[in-house]
């Protein structure tokens, strides 16, 4: 029994779903999170209400989840946000569920499942349309796909208070870093309310997210995913504009995950906000006296990988040697902890329970390695690995599964998820400049193809989809550099104002000269010596 809640919790697994099979009761799924205040508020106002546990314990087969460690769960059963309270069959099908629940909405539920279950039992079950085994809605990738989301950029821009919609307002790193090369007045604009709105200028650090158009109601998570993706989206910014306005919440996030979340193996996944709602308008040193927020420390392979990409991408416009050094540490970590010998990315750091091949995760360590292959010259015999191990497992139809098409409940249906196809797609074509290798490209190719019968109803919240379509439709911004790793010609290739751009490293070849860059546009490839011929060359290129 959890004598926090009064609910005799189960694991997620076969035994509960064969208890609930055997005992003819519903199962109860709460999805949670550490850094969820909505969840521990649920624990504390509704599940240790004696009446409430004992009706749960005896009713249904209660089971809790977190989220960040079970994803494919969270996916397959989450009703739009967190606290989720999901009802399911014996065999994992879905009968209701809902968020929030407060004592009294809590009875009500409960009442109103045992009678749906008493009436209908299994038959009440339903499987979800997005796990039904439906084929994706395929089309021809063709330039309208970007210009379809560039579109919808200007149609969804909130013109008074920067970002996309208007209602709560979410950061979109990836929408942001769409945005900086097709509307970058919004991108900046919007980089300065997250700036302004969501940036801890005490510890450092972005919260999660804000509750209203104004953003206000900020609601005070820090998730490691959200502050990786925002540093590498700031230090874009700073690509593009020379300003240290966007470099320095980069450089300030940074510090914090390095500090505040640092293991020493990795960063941890999450910092919950404050029990008490005054926390973050306290200085450095109240704080100090003041009981620290609540922090999931786990060590997860996507989060981390994202943390390496932005910390090289930063370190690569600024030559900051912390930022290197974390993400070679991190990079040791993927490799060594993470990553097995055939490619295979296990989702968290030191738990043998911990599931293994998950699409997203595979996705950010190829980008990952590809980015050291950059900036460091060294990864694409990880990225090479881990990729092709998410093609042969995941791979099929034309898109990614989420995860291996198995497990409790419905883990067994097949989910193809967009945005982390788009991840994965995304990194695939980088992989298939840094290898030479067109079978990544066309792999790419056919992932957006999946989703590209629907391609107008896909909005800004993926407008990454977009990016990877453009990308596909024309060839790469390529510098290969015949020269060594952190020598001006290579720096100042990576500094290039394009973050889309790929940066080959260390190029060998014959028709490569030692201590020249070139610059390949199709079959031809045009010299530079210097840093300033190089930059030269490619403004030239741009306005042909």
């Amino acid at each position: 029994m959890n004598e926090d809640t009064h609910v005799e919790w189960r694991e997620w697994g076969p035994e509960a779903f064969a208890e609930a099979d055997r005992t003819n009761k519903p199962v109860l799924l709460s999805l949670s999170a550490t850094w969820c205040a909505g969840c521990h508020e649920m624990d504390t106002e509704t599940y240790s209400e004696p009446r409430i546990a004992a009706n749960v314990n005896d009713g249904f087969v209660p089971v809790r989840v977190d989220v960040d460690r079970q994803p494919r769960v969270r996916e397959r059963y989450n009703m739009g946000g967190f606290p989720t309270t999901a009802f399911l069959t014996p065999e994992g099908k879905l009968l209701t569920g809902a968020m929030y629940l407060g004592p009294d909405g809590m009875r009500q539920v409960l009442d109103r499942v045992r009678e749906m279950w008493d009436a209908k039992g299994n038959e009440a079950g339903r499987v979800p349309r997005a796990l039904a085994g439906n084929p994706t809605p395929a089309g021809a990738v063709t330039p309208a796909i970007e210009e379809h989301l560039a579109g919808q950029l200007g149609e969804k821009y909130d013109e008074r208070f920067a970002g996309w919609g208007n209602d709560a307002k979410f950061p979109m790193p990836r929408t942001v870093e769409f945005a900086l090369k097709r509307e970058r007045d919004q991108a900046l604009r919007t980089l300065d309310a997250v700036r302004d709105h969501l940036l801890d200028d005490v510890a450092g650090g972005f919260f999660r997210y804000a509750g209203d158009r104004g953003w206000g109601d900020v609601h005070h998570e820090k998730l490691l995913d959200t502050n990786a993706a925002l540093v590498r989206a700031f230090a874009n910014a700073y690509l593009y504009t020379g300003e240290d306005v966007y470099r320095e919440p980069a450089e300030q996030t940074i510090d914090y995950l390095t500090d505040e979340l640092w293991t020493g193996l990795g960063i941890g996944g999450s910092q919950g906000p404050a029990e008490g709602s005054d926390y973050y308008l306290l200085d450095a040193d109240e704080r100090a006296e003041t009981t620290k927020p609540r922090t999931d420390l786990t060590v997860f392979a996507g989060g981390n990988a994202l943390a390496a990409d932005a910390f090289l991408t930063y370190h690569a416009y600024t030559d900051d040697e912390t930022a290197r050094e974390y993400a070679r540490r991190l990079l040791d970590t993927l490799r060594t902890d993470l990553v097995d010998e055939h490619g295979v990315v296990t989702h968290f750091a030191g738990d043998e329970a911990s599931e293994s091949l998950l699409l997203e995760d595979h996705a950010r360590v190829v980008a990952a390695f590809c980015r050291a292959q950059q900036v460091l010259g060294e990864g694409v015999d990880v990225a090479r690995a881990v990729a092709d191990a998410a093609i042969d497992e995941l791979y099929d139809e034309e898109s990614f599964r989420d995860g291996p098409a198995e497990g409790t409940g419905m883990l067994d249906k097949p989910l193809r998820p967009i945005d982390a196809n788009v991840e994965m797609a995304d990194a695939l074509l980088d992989l298939a400049v840094l290898t030479g290798d067109d079978e990544y490209r066309e792999i790419a190719r056919e992932t957006i193809g999946a989703f590209a019968g629907a391609a107008d109803r896909i909005g800004v919240q993926v407008a990454s989809y977009g990016a990877v379509a453009g990308r596909l439709c024309r060839d790469p911004l390529v510098v290969a550099v015949a020269d060594e790793v952190g020598s001006d010609l290579h720096r100042a290739a990576l500094r290039i104002a394009d973050h889309e751009k790929l940066v080959v490293p260390e190029a060998t070849g014959d028709e490569y000269e030692r201590g020249k860059a070139y610059l390949l546009d199709g079959d031809e490839a045009y010299a530079a010596e210097t840093p300033s011929e190089l930059m030269e060359t490619v403004a030239e290129r741009a306005q042909l």
